[in-house]
């Protein structure tokens, strides 16, 4: 799946690809091309990726081949064991969790999972919980605290499931709960938004000491697309709707509204997943040393003074 921007990368690649078969077939020394053209794509690469717009880091925060929520769990942890059920209602698919051991460390993982394809898509919601998947991730963060274990969140959602069964069923009290309850727990929480980090449906899980974003995803109250029907009664403005939301990761650390953003692989998470992986395994065993380190009131605190100091606040 390529771009719109990503296009004169790929051209590039393929004439790449051409060179190098062109020089197997006749046995032509073309490697001094192939070095400079090799060099303009990485250079090509450089000046696209850091000089994004806001847009276009929504549209990589949503391509079909970035890395979900079971992909960095399976790629972090040497033994995951998935736990199902709200013990009220049903297994939500959209809301995954469990404990996984990393580096013989136990961590209770929580995140939003989407499909690859049709079928998956369906089985999952497109990564919309209904309230009894809020009410699961809920029942395992208290899980964790029973247990003392540090809990690890993944934001990944366009946003809570917007049906009348699920508003019947308590979709907002769903939410506010989990908003209320993970300001208390006493084992250290982590939360890490890995792609589309949209409205209640994303706070509903990110609620912790540390909010980080990964660097090209986008957190806000709506969509771009939303946000353009609403005021302009067309989706035609959504590239402006996202330039004046300041949805992106870079907006969000200036505003203080999250601690901090895990660089990407140059071209984004789903060039190199083992790679990024990698970096957010260092990540967050570093960031779990850290909050080890204070005592469970102290975080508790902070927790609550952090999201208290956030907005502005005029007395008429």
């Amino acid at each position: 799946m390529l771009l719109d921007f990503e296009q004169p990368i790929a051209a590039l690649e393929g004439k790449l690809r051409e060179m190098k078969k062109l020089a197997e077939e006749s046995q032509v020394d073309v490697s001094e091309a192939v070095k400079a053209l090799e060099e303009k794509i990485k250079q090509l690469k450089k000046e696209t990726y850091s000089n994004l717009t806001r847009w276009q880091r929504v549209q990589l925060s949503r391509h079909a081949d970035r890395p979900y929520t079971l992909d960095y769990i399976a790629g972090l942890t040497t033994k995951f064991i998935e736990l199902h059920g709200d013990r009220n209602v049903r297994d939500d698919k959209a809301m995954v969790g469990g404990f996984g051991e990393v580096d013989g460390r136990t961590i209770m993982f929580i995140g939003q999972q989407k499909g690859r394809n049709t079928k998956q898509r369906q089985l999952r919601n497109f990564g919309m919980p209904n309230p009894e998947g809020y009410r699961k991730a809920l029942r395992l963060m208290k899980m964790a605290e029973k247990f003392n274990k540090p809990i690890v969140t993944f934001i990944d959602t366009p946003g809570a499931f917007p049906g009348m069964e699920a508003e019947e069923r308590g979709q907002g009290e769903a939410i506010a709960r989990n908003l209320k309850e993970m300001f208390m727990l006493k084992v250290p929480v982590i939360c890490i938004v890995i792609g589309e980090g949209a409205s209640g449906g994303a706070l509903g899980i990110a609620i912790g000491d540390r909010v980080h974003m990964l660097e090209n995803t986008w957190y806000s109250v709506i969509s771009p697309e939303n946000c353009s029907t609403i005021l302009w009664r067309s989706w035609d403005y959504k590239e402006q709707a996202a330039d004046a939301m300041k949805v992106t990761a870079k907006d969000m650390l200036q505003f203080k509204l999250i601690d901090g953003i895990i660089k990407e692989p140059l071209g984004g998470a789903h060039t190199q997943p083992e790679k990024m992986v990698s970096t957010l395994k260092k990540h967050i065993l570093k960031t779990l040393d850290e909050l080890e380190a204070i005592s469970a009131l102290e975080r508790i605190n902070q927790r609550i003074d952090k999201f208290s100091n956030m907005g502005v606040v005029q007395e008429l």
